[in-house]
C-alpha cells in the first residue's frame, strides 16, 4: 500500500514538473503515473548497472554525472511511455531536477507526524 501512495505522489510530481516546464508536455495523470511507475522501475534496475558503470566519470564530475543518468532515464520514459514528451536532453535534466525537488517536498510533507 505504502508503494501505491508513493508512485501516486510521484504521478502528481510528474504532473507538477511537467506543468512548470514547457518543453515536457504529459496527456494526464494516468500517464502521469505510467511514467512514474517507468522511472520507478528504471531507478531499481537501470540506475544502480548506469551507476556502477560510470563511477570514474561521477568522481570526476564530483556527482554531477548522475544528473544525466537520470536525464537518461527520463529520455527513455519518453520514448517507452506514450503521452509523455520531453522535448530534448536539458529539458530531461531540468525535469529530473524539478522532480527530485517535488518528490523531496511530498515526501517531507507526508513523513510529518500529525
Amino acid at each position: 500500500m505504502n508503494f501505491i501512495i508513493k508512485l501516486i505522489l510521484s504521478a502528481l510530481s510528474v504532473i507538477v514538473a511537467a506543468y512548470l516546464l514547457p518543453g515536457a508536455h504529459i496527456d494526464g495523470f494516468f500517464t502521469a503515473f505510467v511514467v512514474a511507475l517507468v522511472l520507478a522501475l528504471f531507478s531499481a534496475t537501470l540506475k544502480p548497472l548506469l551507476t556502477i558503470l560510470t563511477i570514474p566519470i561521477t568522481i570526476f564530475t564530483l556527482g554531477l554525472f548522475l544528473l544525466v543518468i537520470n536525464a537518461i532515464m527520463i529520455l527513455l520514459a519518453d520514448y517507452f511511455v506514450p503521452g509523455f514528451t520531453v522535448d530534448g536532453f536539458w529539458w530531461a535534466l531540468l525535469f529530473g531536477v524539478i522532480l527530485a525537488l517535488v518528490n523531496g517536498i511530498f515526501d517531507a510533507i507526508s513523513r510529518k507526524p500529525a
